[in-house]
């Protein structure tokens, strides 16, 4: 029995001490990546300005190529989008496809803390809990604190999965491994503007893009930050809602009470769409969902704690969709992104305003289709008493209809969902297992969007998100930054997805 101890503590000590050279590997790879993390980050990636991204097609180019990879550019009307191919020596292995984003959202440097929001500045949290600027050179220390945070447009979403894919393929490569099937990088461009032209180009390049099976690099860990893999995102359609009003804007003194405000009429249309706990009340808006006694099981086996997601977002209580966090993101949502009428703050003047716009998006699940859903949301507003244009209205419709509103939609890409029991997940699950000695939370559905859909649906293939960022990591918001700790945890995640075996 005493053996049996002492054997005991000394496997658990010779666990330790190898785990703690493992991570200590990835931590030495992660300070010899941060030059070319922050190289890559100062190139400008907004979509709009096709001259920046080719300069980053370039820098991925090069990039790929250094680590033994083909590529080839898959035009489109706009800019390409990427395809690096590192093909395994068995003819007869599968191939896995690796979807990298490399856009990132446009930038308002006014609402930035620091000089460039593409110049990346390495910060620690300071005592008035804010985050303060230390020196970059600390990333190549020996001791490098986990909690320090990288701060730049794109750090999260997503060049830093750019930069950890490329450094877990120079660990394998100067390890002189091969993973055992073939490997593919698709790398899109245009993804903060909704990947316009990915769909056709997956139909037009299809077998060029062929393959068995597609794995995500992008989004946050859940709110743990544990290890995590998604099997679904929610797709997304936008609306643009604008009423009008008087041609110009007008004295509220001489016509208040008078003049219909637009801004006005359009809140009221807003209000009528969703109740009080944040259901929308559009008729057959959820119809075609169903949750299943199963499916509430499973969604309830992710560790949420909604008081600490409610303490985070600064809110009380959140709407009531749905009984729990989780089983929310299983119904398409109505969102009011942005509204915009007349002039506010110091700007402000007494007038009744001639329009006012509402911007709209819709996260769609699996069982949603999305052009239902607009004819509903469409459907609904002329039930108010609107008459609905596509252009600017003219005279002779101002001068007919009382109540006007001009309406615009688009489909980006639609929903998809793989189950947790297919080859990929089990494949993706064993690794994460293997780097991190625990079993990675598996979550249903994000509840962000992704253009996966067009893949899945003319591929005919299954996919998964293996998330690896910081969940508060401002994504799409001034101030963006990514946790070093994630950041090595990252490269150690995709380092064990190139070496588990797929058969």
């Amino acid at each position: 029995m005493k053996f049996e101890i002492m054997f005991a503590f000394l496997f658990i000590g010779l666990t330790a001490i190898g785990q703690k050279a493992d991570d200590q590997k990835f931590l030495t790879y992660a300070k010899t990546s941060f030059p070319q993390l922050k190289e890559l980050l100062a190139i400008p990636n907004d979509a709009h300005h096709h001259d920046d991204i080719e300069v980053n097609i370039q820098w991925c180019e090069q990039h790929f190529e250094r680590r033994g990879f083909t590529s080839r550019r898959l035009e489109t009307p706009t800019v390409p989008l990427l395809l690096a191919e590192k093909r395994s020596d068995n003819k007869k292995a599968k191939t896995v496809l690796v979807y990298l984003q490399v856009d990132g959202q446009p930038v308002d440097p006014a609402h930035w803390f620091q000089e460039d929001p593409y110049r990346a500045v390495l910060k620690e949290k300071s005592e008035d809990g804010g985050w303060e600027k230390i020196d970059w050179d600390n990333l190549s220390k020996e001791e490098i604190d986990p909690e320090w945070r990288i701060f730049a447009r794109s750090t999260s979403d997503s060049k830093g999965a750019v930069n950890m894919f490329l450094t877990a393929m120079d660990m394998i490569n100067d390890e002189q491994f091969a993973p055992n099937f073939h490997l593919k990088v698709i790398m899109d461009f245009e993804e903060e503007i909704g990947s316009p032209n990915l769909p056709k180009a997956v139909k037009d390049y299809k077998e060029a893009l062929s393959s068995d099976m597609l794995v995500i690099f992008d989004g946050p860990r859940h709110i743990t930050n544990k290890p995590t893999l998604t099997f679904g995102a929610r797709g997304i359609s936008t609306i643009t809602l604008q009423v009008y009003g008087p041609y110009f804007p007008q004295h509220s003194g001489h016509y208040g009470n008078y003049i219909p405000n637009p801004a006005v009429r359009l809140s009221q249309i807003i209000a009528s769409m969703k109740d009080d706990y944040g259901r929308v009340t559009i008729p057959g808006f959820y119809d075609g969902i169903t949750i299943s006694e199963d499916v509430k099981k499973v969604l309830r086996s992710v560790p949420d704690d909604e008081r600490v997601i409610n303490y985070k977002m600064g809110i009380a209580a959140g709407d009531r969709v749905a009984d729990t966090y989780q089983e929310s993101l299983q119904y398409p949502s109505l969102n009011v992104r942005g509204m915009l009428s007349g002039w506010v703050g110091d700007d402000v003047r007494t007038i009744v305003p001639s329009s006012a716009t509402a911007e709209i998006d819709m996260r769609l699940v699996l069982e949603s289709d999305p052009e239902r859903l607009v004819d509903l949301v469409k459907d609904h507003i002329r039930s108010l008493g609107y008459h609905i244009t596509e252009d600017v209205p003219n005279a002779r419709e101002r001068a007919t209809y009382d109540r006007i509103c001009r309406f615009d939609s688009e489909t980006s890409y639609l929903a998809f969902r793989t189950d947790f029991n297919s080859t990929i997940g089990k494949w993706l699950e064993k690794a994460l297992v293997r780097a991190f000695n625990e079993t990675p939370i598996k979550q249903r559905t994000s509840g962000g969007s992704i253009p996966i859909s067009p893949f899945v649906n003319e591929l005919g293939i299954p996919a998964v998100t293996v998330p690896t960022v910081n969940r508060d990591n401002n994504q799409h918001s001034p101030n963006e930054n990514i946790r070093v700790g994630n950041y090595v945890d990252g490269i150690k995640t995709i380092y064990y997805i190139l070496r588990e075996r797929l058969n």
